[in-house]
């Protein structure tokens, strides 16, 4: 069997008094679209904060790729990171740089991209997430909010990642915005092989994308399995989550 993508043992938090993360286990293999979830201050951002190293535990590992995420040099962490893309909550854009600019920034960072190459992988970024060469030259302000996660998934695809970690992908968004985006979320995903993360309150996201989702309650990793088989389980946060009439409107739509 394939060493899992993403490994998290042991994993505990603490912000002060607070614990947020207990003995928090879960491990993703390559090609899964796994939903996180969890009722408000579960701590699911904290935990996809820790996943992209911005945040370290108070105790436990996570190894991406079987390597450790943190330790063993900055140059090592750096090639570690570029095997990952992300998208922030709201597109994370950098307000006074353009499409263009905001998509060439990691491929700049790296120094071995000439001008006229990333020019040509900034314009095959933009098709990809159907967005046409002439918006290259707007401001993220002029953007629509569909827009902006566009670029900002653009921009999270730049260094060509295996995996893909998205923090409320569809938040701000109307309905038809939200589903288009999950659609392009999903072809891409399934078109250049991406074993995605995504943390979501959105039942609609979850049911359309989600091969298998995690449920952050109670401080650890309640479950981990198929939609179909956690709707099976019986707890207060899934009940209230999947068997509300929203949750069964949602999930009815997917099949």
């Amino acid at each position: 069997m394939n060493a899992p993508i993403i490994s998290v043992r042991d994993l505990a938090t603490r912000f002060g008094e607070t614990w947020i993360h207990r003995n928090l286990n879960l491990e993703i293999v390559a090609g899964e679209m796994v939903a996180l979830v969890g009722g408000s201050g579960s701590g699911k951002t904290t935990l996809l904060r820790q996943m992209i190293g911005l945040l370290l535990p108070t105790q436990g590992e996570i190894r991406m790729f079987d390597e450790p995420l943190f330790g063993g040099g900055v140059q090592r962490e750096r090639a570690l990171r570029r095997r990952f893309g992300v998208l922030f909550q709201h597109g994370a854009l950098f307000s006074a740089f353009n499409v263009f600019d905001n998509i060439a920034f990691p491929l700049r960072e790296l120094k071995c991209f000439d001008p006229e190459t990333i020019h040509d992988l900034v314009m095959l970024k933009l098709e990809m997430v159907e967005l046409l060469p002439r918006h290259a030259l707007l401001m993220p302000a002029e953007l629509s909010g569909g827009m902006v996660k566009r670029v900002a998934l653009a921009r999270a695809l730049a260094l060509e990642p295996e995996l893909l970690l998205l923090d409320e992908p569809t938040a701000g968004l109307d309905p038809d915005r939200s589903d288009s985006f999950v659609r392009l979320t999903r072809m891409l995903g399934e078109e250049l092989g991406l074993t995605v993360v995504l943390v979501t309150h959105d039942l609609d996201t979850l049911a359309a994308l989600a091969t298998r989702v995690a449920v952050l309650a109670e401080q650890h990793i309640l479950a981990y399995d198929t939609i179909d088989a956690i709707m099976r389980l019986d707890h207060p946060f899934i009940r209230n989550f999947f068997h509300s009439e929203r949750g069964q409107r949602a999930l009815a739509h997917a099949h």
